[in-house]
């Protein structure tokens, strides 16, 4: 696996990943990219880690029983998640994990490759966007552009104050512990 500064090579790039690296590149957002075998569990991104410089987020879409509000919960990679922690901190009575098909609606996502990236596609502000504070307590952020065989690292900062704006998303911060 090799670091990149700014897009990799653009051949074999999907619609998605081109989309993600054209919007940092007009917000003149400064990243890093690593391509790797796709990963589809946090296990997988942990391997990545170490070539990317950052920890890559755990990112879970995630919705209400009824199917009406849905979330994309970023969290450290290694936190475990509990659905019964995140529904209190939001004041929601259950959560469980969106279908695939509001995945590609809203987020123009497939399985595995969930990504705060993803919130470009979200054109009517469908998705609440929820950050774990731990998150935000890092340098650099690490997600996938929209495609699970890549992943990138931006500055936190840039997240916040450039490409969150961009995307008209203001993120619910939470704090969540991974114990019972």
């Amino acid at each position: 696996m090799t670091l990149h500064e700014g897009r990799p090579p653009v051949e074999g790039l999907s619609a998605v990943e081109l989309a993600c690296f054209d919007f940092l590149d007009k917000l003149g957002v400064p990243y890093f990219t690593v391509a790797h075998p796709p990963c589809a569990d946090m296990e997988a991104c942990r391997a990545v880690d170490g070539a990317l410089g950052a920890s890559v987020c755990k990112n879970l879409f995630l919705c209400n029983r009824q199917m009406t509000d849905f979330y994309l919960v970023m969290m450290p990679g290694g936190k475990k998640f509990l659905t019964k922690e995140l529904s209190r901190a939001l004041g929601v009575s259950r959560l469980s994990f969106a279908d695939e098909g509001h995945m590609r609606e809203f987020l123009n996502l497939s399985p595995g490759s969930v990504s705060v990236l993803g919130l470009l596609f979200d054109r009517e502000k469908r998705v609440r966007l929820v950050i774990d504070e731990e998150v935000l307590a890092a340098e650099w952020v690490g997600c996938h552009p929209c495609k699970n065989t890549a992943s990138l690292k931006l500055r936190t900062a840039d997240l916040l104050q450039k490409v969150l704006p961009a995307l008209g998303h203001v993120p619910t911060v939470v704090r969540l512990t991974g114990e019972g």
